[in-house]
């Protein structure tokens, strides 16, 4: 095999393994998701406001731990798995395909449909939403942003999740285009369908 072509095939594939981390790593993000319910649901039996102060602020969360805090937490935890999450699920080739052409294409079709794609739709996409959406964390900063209700502080560390999730997607994007252009060249489009995730 030519070594510039699985040099290309690594180096994109690695590429992706570098950007799915996060995502990876975000799941477990479920766990203290799960614990926000338990405690959110006891501390509405007992009819519970506040449930901890300490005194000082620190990011986030403010000087105090209430049950709105709790409710906050959650979508927030929860928006980070998502936009974490997606650069993990273009990886695993676990994302959601309604595509009746697509199917019933040859294999060394199906990757140039991939590489198109990736090329014109979902890399410019990530691109023009990720500018968009510095503007939105910047001024959740400078208004200093937060709950209405008593709850989570600080929003603009929510909303960067924002931006930083697309560029995450982008760079997955990228790794997939590069990985597949690699793949075309070489003539080695069967082993991209049979096994996304390796380029031995």
């Amino acid at each position: 095999m030519n070594t510039k072509t699985h040099t290309l095939e690594r180096f994109g594939q690695g590429l992706m393994q570098v950007s799915a981390w996060p995502g990876r790593m975000s799941s477990w993000l479920i766990l203290p998701i799960i614990l926000s319910v338990l405690v959110g649901v006891v501390g509405g039996l007992m009819r519970l406001g506040e449930l901890f102060g300490w005194g000082f602020s620190i990011p986030l969360f403010g000087s105090h731990l209430t049950m709105a805090t709790l409710t906050e937490l959650e979508w927030h935890l929860l928006a980070v798995i998502v936009m974490f999450g997606a650069a993990f699920t273009m990886v695993e080739e676990r994302h959601v395909r309604v595509d009746l052409i697509y199917a019933n294409l040859s294999d060394r079709k199906k990757v140039i449909v991939d590489v198109l794609g990736d090329l014109f739709l979902l890399l410019p996409f990530c691109a023009i939403i990720f500018w968009l959406s510095l503007g939105f964390v910047d001024m959740a900063f400078r208004s200093g942003e937060k709950s209405d209700y008593g709850g989570l502080t600080d929003r603009y560390l929510v909303k960067a999740v924002i931006p930083i999730g697309l560029a995450l997607l982008f760079a997955c994007g990228l790794g997939r285009v590069i990985r597949n252009v690699g793949f075309l060249i070489s003539g080695r489009a069967q082993q991209r369908i049979d096994n996304p995730s390796t380029t031995t």
